[in-house]
């Protein structure tokens, strides 16, 4: 007795009316009546019609044939099972896998292979490691099937098991593992993975004598994650010794390792000799030179990209338009979109979204409404982009209005846009607006709050002094505090000298990274502030005990096309003559308006007149007056500084804008402050 299979109503069951009807459509024509006249030997002609059942994507029709047939070919079996693979069926598979179990075909090697593929790719990885078990013989294909399906998944540690069991690997074997160890994050050892298949691993390897491309590929590709330029060269001299004949796709890989691990002049020496360039490649070494600042090289590669007849696609400019974006320069930027103006892009597409957001990391919010109007159906991207601008940039009233906006226009807001409208609230101290939206996100929009969102919380609630409630949410989130939660509440308790707290949230942060310089640095200025200068020697003995660093204040300025940069007390730059004679002069003029130094967070217990001295020389305020000194009367200043800008030089700042009459915008690591006739758009809240 053959399994009975549901067959449809209406459904033709007889096998010569199923090829009568397929013969006579015109939509076959490839296929011969002539094989119907006896169907006792129907074999070749039935494995045709299942065939071209699958190719039309009738596969129902196809597995509801298989109740008409005695004996299906092991040909029929791979069809169908191919086919319920391709379109994901995993009802229609497990229906073909139970008439295989209840017919006297015997599954070899090749079947039991198309099954596990099969049940992997449908999602269900029970079912497949079930047919692996009980498969009697097994290939190197097999376990290579089970692995990749795996990994796939981001079932990480079944991958491994399998890989461990093999009593045979072979190069696919390898790149499978190798790849899913890269794709996870877990770079190191997906380069020790590649060690040990170099040295063969203490197992029988067939076919490594040669590491092929995509194992070469993707072990490079690890190398650039760590990134560990000893690592590249290493793989890099074994393609030399070995005489690999390896394709573009792997001196691509090599050129953006280099590259990634700040080696961009070897980076461009392997790029010059990659004969068959596509646009991936063209892609990777240009964004590189533009994030390292080298934007001229950047530009003339550019270029020579589109004079070699490639045209640059959304992911060259994007890549560009984000390097530019992280390094605040705005003129670059705008540089790079009159090239994508000049070849045409889609202002559709995702470097639309890249545009906006380069033009809000740079201040300019009027240019990222400009760029964001010019799309027809902006994507949850180009709003948050949009929205994150104007709240960095203070207009927390027009970001929120923005948000609004978007839902208006059914775009379903993403974790991304959450962090937006919170720091827009927490810009402002509008806190009952954030608490109010952080509780929607899981009560309206149906997403989990990650700890990016409790972060933008936590520091709302601590900059308004609630640190009552910013405790309750901590206590009850699903999820460990991680730094930058901690770092907020750190930074609240240095607003409001909350040094028991601070000390316990300096404490987390000391377990988590020791190595972060802010933490140790924040913790003494709240001592400083308090006048507990033992305990600031304390901070300060930790450090050189651990090792640690501080990262030194540095800001820039762009002038005439030029960045200047500026650290601490620097007397390196040609125009510090001038700057010290006007910031002098300027500061009478500040202290007859009523300026008084703030120095409190000086870190040293020295003479009040020292520290103010010590407070004339951030970098801050050398790239403002440089900006001031270079530039025509009334010529807008913008600043960058890699670190929060301090309380007396923000003081101070708004003092000069005045005096001076100029509009200066200066972004530190936490936002934008547009100084203005004495005011800033922060309102002293920052």
């Amino acid at each position: 007795m053959r399994p009975k299979i549901h067959t449809p109503i209406n459904f033709p069951t007889s096998i010569p009316s199923i090829f009568r009807q397929l013969s006579s459509s015109s939509s076959s024509p490839y296929y011969s009546p002539a094989k119907t006249h006896h169907i006792e030997n129907y074999t070749t002609s039935f494995d045709d019609t299942i065939n071209k059942l699958c190719h039309q994507k009738r596969l129902k029709e196809a597995v509801n044939l298989l109740d008409g047939v005695k004996n299906p070919s092991a040909t029929t079996y791979s069809t169908l099972l191919q086919s319920c693979l391709q379109q994901r069926a995993l009802e229609e598979g497990r229906r073909v896998h139970l008439h295989i179990k209840h017919s006297n075909f015997i599954p070899g090697i090749v079947i039991s292979n198309r099954l596990i593929n099969m049940y992997l790719k449908c999602g269900s990885l029970g079912d497949a490691q079930k047919v692996f078990d009980e498969m009697t013989m097994r290939d190197v294909c097999s376990w290579n099937i089970l692995i990749n399906g795996y990994a796939k998944v981001g079932k990480l540690e079944l991958a491994r098991k399998v890989f461990d069991e093999m009593p045979e690997r072979d190069g696919f074997s390898w790149t499978a593992i190798i790849s899913c160890y890269v794709q996870h994050g877990r770079s190191k050892e997906a380069l020790g993975l590649f060690r040990a298949m170099r040295s063969g691993g203490g197992l029988e390897c067939s076919g490594l004598m040669q590491s092929n491309k995509f194992t070469l590929s993707s072990v490079v590709a690890a190398a650039a994650a760590v990134p560990s330029l000893l690592s590249g060269k290493e793989i890099h001299g074994h393609i030399v010794r070995m005489g690999l004949d390896v394709d573009s796709a792997v001196w691509s890989a090599l050129s953006d390792m280099y590259a990634k691990c700040g080696n961009i002049d070897e980076a461009r020496r392997i790029f010059d000799r990659i004969v068959d360039r596509d646009v991936v490649t063209w892609t990777a070494i240009v964004d590189r030179y533009f994030e390292d600042g080298r934007w001229r090289e950047g530009f003339t590669l550019l270029s020579d990209m589109i004079k070699s007849g490639i045209k640059p696609n959304e992911f060259t400019f994007s890549g560009v338009l984000n390097a530019c974006a992280h390094q605040a320069v705005e003129n670059v930027g705008k540089q790079v979109h009159g090239h994508m103006i000049r070849i045409g892009f889609d202002p559709d597409s995702f470097a639309a979204s890249a545009l906006v957001h380069m033009y809000s990391k740079c201040g300019n919010v009027k240019s990222a409404r400009k760029a964001f109007e010019l799309v027809s159906n902006p994507d949850v991207a180009s709003w948050t982009s949009l929205i994150a601008g104007c709240a960095q940039n203070g207009q927390a009233e027009e970001a929120l209005k923005l948000f609004e906006l978007m839902l208006q226009s059914e775009i379903r807001p993403d974790h991304v846009t959450f962090v937006s409208v919170l720091s827009a609230c927490t810009h402002t101290g509008m806190v009952e607006t954030g608490i109010k939206y952080f509780h929607s996100i899981n009560d309206v929009h149906g997403l989990t709050p990650i700890a990016e969102h409790y972060a933008c919380l936590i520091d709302l609630l601590s900059r308004a002094g609630r640190f009552k409630e910013a405790e309750d949410y901590i206590s009850k989130m699903p999820m460990k505090p991680d730094k930058f939660l901690w770092a907020s509440l750190l930074g609240g308790c240095r607003i409001h000298k909350n040094l028991e707290l601070a000390e316990r949230a300096a404490e987390a942060l000391f377990r988590i990274e020791p190595e972060n310089a802010a933490t140790y640095t924040t913790l003494a200025n709240i001592y400083a502030t308090a006048g507990r200068w033992v305990e600031v020697a304390k901070v300060r003995k930790m450090m050189d005990d651990r090792g640690v660093v501080k990262k030194p204040g540095m800001s820039w300025i762009e002038v005439k096309r030029r960045v200047h940069r500026f650290l601490v007390g620097d007397t390196s730059h040609p125009s510090y003559d001038q700057i010290h004679d006007f910031l002098r002069e300027v500061s009478k003029k500040m202290r007859e308006e009523g300026y008084v130094p703030d120095t409190n967070f000086v870190l040293h217990d020295v003479e009040e007149e020292q520290k103010e001295e010590n407070l004339s020389y951030h970098s801050e305020k050398l790239a403002v007056v440089f900006g001031i000194i270079s530039t025509s009367h009334g010529t807008p200043i913008k600043v960058y500084k890699n670190l929060r800008t301090c309380v007396d030089c923000h003081t101070a700042i708004k003092f000069i804008s005045t005096i001076t009459d100029r509009k200066i915008v200066v972004r530190d690591s936490n936002r934008f402050h547009c100084f203005e006739g004495g005011r800033c758009s922060c309102n002293d809240y920052w």
